[in-house]
């Protein structure tokens, strides 16, 4: 079987296809510094969204994600967001923990699993 990377960089692929399975790498938001986690959440999803199709699928095929967010008392904030983006009936698993992320300016990581 094949392994397709996407948006290749020198310490990782913004995603990866393996047979009929897309991994993205965790994304945070670009332009992040004083961002409110809302904004930060949509930006994310736009990039997960451009990724997915780059991969030829699209988030009604979400089979799993990941959201780690640096204060769990944005949680609501972030789920508003995600709920407004998440396609209806096909919601993912997914897990929520709240950490400590790669610089204080990120508020939001996300990364998916889809099926092409």
């Amino acid at each position: 079987m094949t392994v397709q990377r996407i948006d290749v960089g020198d310490r990782m692929s913004q995603a990866v296809i393996h047979g009929d399975t897309v991994y993205t790498a965790g994304q945070v938001a670009l332009g992040a510094k004083g961002q409110p986690v809302a904004d930060q959440t949509r930006d994310i999803l736009e990039r997960i969204d451009a990724l997915l199709a780059k991969a030829g699928t699209d988030k009604s095929k979400l089979v799993s994600a990941t959201i780690w967010i640096s204060d769990m008392t944005t949680f609501d904030e972030m789920n508003a967001v995600w709920d407004a983006w998440v396609s209806p009936g096909n919601t993912p698993g997914r897990a929520c923990v709240e950490a400590r992320l790669a610089s204080p300016e990120f508020t939001v990581e996300i990364a998916v699993i889809a099926a092409k």
